[in-house]
């Protein structure tokens, strides 16, 4: 491992992933910094606070953080925070994954809310019916697509509140920052207008964040390679059967995701059998 770090170009990397990890039970984290263009974990730092994140920064030489000009993150302010103090040259990029989901999670305590009030007068019109909203209409069964349209007919809270979901979505089809910048002020208004206090919250969360978004339409990247590696890394998790230790898990985690050199210096094969 040591001989493969000292052997890593970092000198190339211009786009970077900040995400956190559960590394334990409960709230144990770490945090990971990816290269998004050659897909490679650069980093793993115990913990996903402010100083984690700063940390997580200083693994890389400083002429090579003032070369970095974006990172894509989520909205946790400790990653913003250590990305302004470590790394001030790189762009801020709200990951749109993360704001998906974000809108998801308003729309589905929306439905809950309401499910449970309908529940008691007798109404079980949204039972079952969960994943209709959270899922794009194009990929439901037909069935399923039916009964979704006939709850999309009813004048339900969670419709609306599916609808202001959907309609987001057109905020990062804009070709330019201008008219994404004018698209979000309609939306907002439209959001919180709406009565939906879930909706409403998530409006005001992603104004207070609209410049990391807007960042998108200049360094369009996601954390999508970032994900990716997530998922390698918890099989890797799964078939260790969990970590005990920060420094196996950091370890296992660059030998395979990692991308690095570790063959010996002098190496030679001989296949003459």
């Amino acid at each position: 491992m040591a001989r493969g770090l000292v052997r890593r170009r970092t000198d190339q990397v211009k786009a970077v992933g900040l995400d956190e990890k559960n590394f334990g039970s409960g709230q144990d984290y770490v945090s990971i910094m990816t290269d998004l263009k050659e897909a490679r974990v650069l980093e793993v730092i115990p913990g996903n606070d402010t100083q984690s994140g700063c940390e997580l920064w200083k693994t890389l030489p400083i002429e090579q953080r003032e070369e970095v000009e974006a990172a894509a993150m989520d909205m946790s302010a400790g990653f913003a925070a250590a990305t302004r103090m470590e790394a001030p040259n790189a762009a801020i990029v709200h990951d749109k994954f993360h704001v998906s989901k974000m809108l998801n999670e308003a729309v589905d305590r929306v439905r809950r809310r309401e499910h449970h009030q309908m529940k008691k007068q007798g109404d079980d019109r949204l039972s079952g019916s969960r994943q209709l909203w959270l899922y794009n209409p194009e990929n439901l069964e037909d069935h399923r697509f039916e009964k979704f349209k006939d709850l999309l007919k009813e004048n339900l809270k969670t419709s609306r509140a599916w609808m202001h979901k959907e309609n987001f979505r057109g905020f990062w089809e804009q070709e330019s920052i201008w008219e994404a910048e004018g698209y979000f002020k309609r939306w907002y208004a439209s959001a919180i207008r709406s009565r939906l206090e879930p909706i409403k919250k998530i409006a005001r969360t992603l104004k207070a964040h609209l410049s990391g978004l807007l960042n998108y339409f200049i360094y369009p990247i996601t954390n999508a390679i970032t994900e990716g590696l997530n998922s390698r890394i918890q099989q890797i998790k799964a078939n260790a059967r969990g970590f005990r230790s920060f420094a196996n898990y950091r370890t296992r985690i660059l030998f395979f995701c990692g991308k690095l050199d570790l063959l010996p210096a002098n190496h030679q094969f001989n296949f003459n059998i």
